[in-house]
């Protein structure tokens, strides 16, 4: 196991509104993401921020890399779904934190293989997807499907990452 707290200087923290990241990893096997992961989720945090404006420069989000079977043994403890899936999301009631988005490698790494494209890409949509969900964004119906596609889009294409719904 890893830890790795990413920090900001007090001149940061004024600048910015992106949360503070936290990143805790379970599985060495995301040790493999290119170097510019960081500031990758970090700048699209950033533009969270900006699109949804809201400072988050005083909440903290934690992004957790694990594996299947540790995220199929939350998914079926919160979810009552007895089956791995790539991201799950879990809002804090913690004013300082917004909560975290936690990660499966196997699942992960097999739609990015499946979908053609790059582990790094998936790995930010997802977590993009999963600061949405603790945004209390959804896609149960559809309008509010389309609310949060129009936004990860938005999101991704600011890190010059093609639109992943574009093939459906």
């Amino acid at each position: 196991m890893s830890f790795i707290q990413s920090s900001s200087t007090p001149l940061e923290l004024m600048v910015s509104r992106k949360p503070l990241l936290n990143v805790i990893c379970f599985d060495e096997r995301w040790e493999n993401l290119p170097s510019s992961w960081q500031e990758d989720i970090q700048r699209a945090f950033e533009k969270i921020a900006s699109l949804v404006s809201e400072d988050f420069s005083e909440r903290e989000v934690s992004v957790v890399f694990t594996d299947d079977k540790e995220v199929q043994g939350l998914n079926k403890k919160f979810r009552h779904q007895d089956k791995p899936t790539n991201v799950l999301s879990f809002p804090s009631e913690e004013k300082e934190e917004l909560g975290d988005i936690i990660l499966a490698y196997e699942t992960v790494q097999k739609e990015a293989v499946e979908s053609g494209i790059s582990l790094l890409h998936h790995t930010l949509h997802l977590i993009v997807h999963g600061f949405l969900h603790l945004l209390g964004y959804d896609h149960e119906k559809e309008e509010a499907a389309e609310k949060m596609e129009t936004l990860e889009i938005q999101i991704l294409e600011s890190l010059n990452i093609a639109n992943p719904y574009e093939d459906r």
